[in-house]
C-alpha cells in the first residue's frame, strides 16, 4: 500500500474528536447486545419450541446451526460490500432488516418456518459483526484505545450472552416463546436512531467492484462443508452427504484460487501469510468449535435434567458472561505485560480444563461444581477471544478492516456450526441409544428418543411409574451424550492452546500511536 494510499484514507476517516469515539462504539456496542442476546436466548426457548412446533431432532438441530451456517457463508462477503458501500450505511440497513426478521421468528408456525426464518436471521446478521469491528480499527487510531475498545466490544458479546437468558428466562416464565424474538425490536430501534447521528461513515476510497461469483462461491463453499460435516456426523456418509462436501471443497477452491487472480479480490488471500493472523483465526475457530456444544445444550440439561425454570436457568449461567466481561476489559493490558501467546494459549487451556471437568457431571452435580466451571469458561473465552481480535484488526491496513473482520467473525460462526454440528451429534447419537421401558407405546417410545425436550412432552400421557422410568432413561442419556462431548471439546480446546503457544510466539500488540 502506497503511502499516498495511506492518506487518502487518513483523510476520509479520522478519529471522532473527544468523546464522539466512544459515543461512536456506544453504538457500536448496541450492534453486538443486538446479536449476541438473539444467539443466547435460542437455547432457553428450545425445549418451548420443540414442544409447540413438534420439529424431530435433525429439524431441532437445524434451527440450533441454519444462523450460523447462512451467516458463515455470507460473513466475508458482506464485510467486503462494508468495505466498498460504507459500513455503517451497512450496519444500519442490517439492523433494520434484522430486527423485522425477528417478528418472523417470533411467529413461525412450523418447524420449517421456523428454519428459515432463522437462515433470513442469519442473512441479516452477516450486516452487523463485521461492520461493527471494521469501524472499530477506524474509529480509534491509539493502538491502546483501540485493546480498550475491542475490550468492550467483546465484553458487549459477553454481557449479551448473560442479559439474554435472563430477559429470555423471565419473558418464557410469562409470555410464550416467541416473546424472546421480540426483545431485538426495541434494541434495533435504539441502535438506529442512535447510530445515525454518532456513527462515522467509513469505507475502502478505492475498493473495486463487488465480484458477485465470489459471493455465490463462498456461500456455497461453507455451506456445502459444514453440511457436508452435519450431515455425516449425524446419519453417516451418503451420496448426499458426499456430493455437499465435494461441491463445497470445490467451490471455496475456485473462490481462493478467484480472489488472487482479481485485481480487487472479495477477500485478500495474502492476509493470511501473516502468521499472528492466522493463528489467532485458526484460534477462534477451534475455540468456539470446543465450546458450541457446551452453551447450546447446557440450557436443556439446567431445565430438563435438572428441573431448573428458564429465568433460575438463565441466572446460573451468569458466571461465564461476568468472567467474559471482566477479562475482556483487562485483555489488552495484560497482553501488553507478559505476552499475546501466555494469553491467548493460558486463556485456552483454562476453558479446556474447565470442560474437562464436565466430563464428571451427573443429573444431581451441585452448583458448587457448575458456577466455578462456568466462570473459568468465561475469564478464558475472554481473555483468548479479545487478544485474537485485536491481532485481527492490527494485522491488516484500515481499508481491509471490513473483511478481516469478517474472516474473524466466519471463523467464530463456522466454530459454532461446526461445533453444534460435531458436539451436538455426539450428544444426540448417546442419547438416542437408550432403552425406553417395557410397555412404553411406540409412538411415545419414537418421540422420546428424537429429543428430550419430546421424552419430557411425551411422558404426560403414560401412567406414572412408566413414565418416571422413562424420564430417568432419557435424562441418564442425556448426561452420558453431554459428558461425552465436554470430552471432546476439552481435547480440542487444548489442543488449540498447545498450537497458539507456538503460532504466536513473538506476536505483540501494537504500543504506539499510529500515524496513517
Amino acid at each position: 500500500m502506497t503511502s499516498t494510499h495511506q492518506r487518502t484514507f487518513a483523510a476520509e476517516v479520522e478519529p471522532r474528536p473527544g468523546r464522539g469515539r466512544w459515543l461512536a462504539l456506544s453504538v457500536l456496542v448496541l450492534a453486538v447486545l443486538l446479536v449476541a442476546v438473539d444467539a443466547t436466548v435460542l437455547g432457553l426457548a428450545t425445549p418451548y419450541i420443540s414442544e409447540d412446533l413438534k420439529p424431530t431432532g435433525t429439524q431441532l438441530l437445524w434451527i440450533g446451526d441454519v444462523y450460523s451456517f447462512v451467516i458463515a457463508g455470507l460473513l466475508v462477503s458482506m464485510g467486503s460490500l462494508g468495505d466498498r458501500i460504507g459500513r455503517k450505511k451497512l450496519l444500519l440497513t442490517g439492523a433494520v432488516v434484522f430486527g423485522a426478521v425477528s417478528v418472523l421468528n417470533a411467529y413461525a408456525t412450523t418447524p420449517e418456518m421456523m428454519i428459515l426464518a432463522r437462515a433470513l436471521l442469519g442473512v441479516a446478521g452477516a450486516t452487523l459483526m463485521p461492520s461493527t469491528l471494521a469501524l472499530i480499527r477506524n474509529i480509534f487510531h491509539d493502538p491502546r484505545e483501540r485493546s480498550l475498545a475491542v475490550g468492550i466490544w467483546g465484553a458487549a458479546a459477553s454481557a449479551g450472552a448473560a442479559v439474554g437468558p435472563v430477559v429470555g428466562g423471565f419473558l418464557l416464565e410469562h409470555f410464550w416463546w416467541g416473546s424472546v424474538f421480540l426483545i431485538n425490536l426495541p434494541v434495533m430501534a435504539v441502535l438506529v436512531l442512535v447510530g445515525i447521528k454518532l456513527l462515522p461513515e467509513s469505507k475502502n476510497p478505492a475498493p473495486g467492484p463487488w465480484d458477485l461469483i465470489s459471493v455465490v462461491l463462498s456461500l456455497i463453499g461453507v455451506i456445502g462443508v459444514v453440511y457436508a460435516i452435519k450431515e455425516a456426523a449425524s446419519h453417516g456418509f451418503g451420496v448426499e452427504v458426499a456430493a455437499a462436501g465435494v461441491l463445497g471443497i470445490a467451490a471455496l477452491t475456485w473462490f481462493v484460487r478467484r480472489q488472487l487472480t482479481l485485481p480487487s479480490p472479495l477477500l485478500d488471500m495474502r492476509l493470511f501469510r501473516h502468521r499472528g493472523f492466522s493463528a489467532a483465526v485458526l484460534a477462534d475457530l477451534l475455540t468456539i468449535l470446543g465450546l458450541s456444544g457446551l452453551v447450546f445444550f447446557l440450557s436443556q440439561f439446567l431445565q430438563l435434567v435438572q428441573g431448573r425454570g428458564p429465568f433460575e436457568a438463565g441466572l446460573a449461567e451468569l458466571p461465564a458472561a461476568i468472567g467474559a466481561v471482566a477479562a475482556g476489559l483487562v485483555a489488552g493490558t495484560v497482553a501488553r505485560r507478559y505476552s499475546v501467546r501466555s494469553v491467548v494459549a493460558g486463556g485456552l487451556a483454562a476453558v479446556g480444563l474447565a470442560l474437562a471437568a464436565l466430563t464428571v457431571l451427573s443429573q444431581s452435580t451441585g452448583y458448587a461444581l457448575l458456577g466455578p466451571v462456568l466462570l473459568v469458561v468465561g475469564v478464558g473465552a475472554g481473555f483468548s477471544f479479545t487478544v485474537t481480535a485485536d491481532v485481527i484488526l492490527s494485522s491488516v491496513p484500515k481499508e481491509q478492516a471490513g473483511a478481516a473482520s469478517a474472516v474473524s467473525e466466519t471463523a467464530y460462526e463456522l466454530g459454532a456450526a461446526l461445533g453444534i454440528a460435531l458436539l451436538g451429534s455426539i450428544v444426540t447419537g448417546v442419547y438416542r441409544d437408550f432403552t425406553a421401558p417395557a410397555g412404553t407405546p411406540a409412538e411415545v417410545a419414537s418421540a422420546a428418543h428424537e429429543s428430550l425436550g419430546g421424552a419430557v412432552e411425551s411422558v404426560s400421557a403414560l401412567p406414572a411409574h412408566t413414565a418416571g422410568e422413562l424420564l430417568a432413561s432419557a435424562q441418564d442419556a442425556f448426561v452420558d451424550g453431554l459428558r461425552a462431548a465436554s470430552g471432546v471439546g476439552a481435547a480440542v480446546l487444548l489442543a488449540t492452546a498447545l498450537a497458539a503457544w507456538f503460532l504466536l510466539r513473538g506476536q505483540k500488540l501494537e504500543d504506539g500511536v499510529e500515524h496513517p
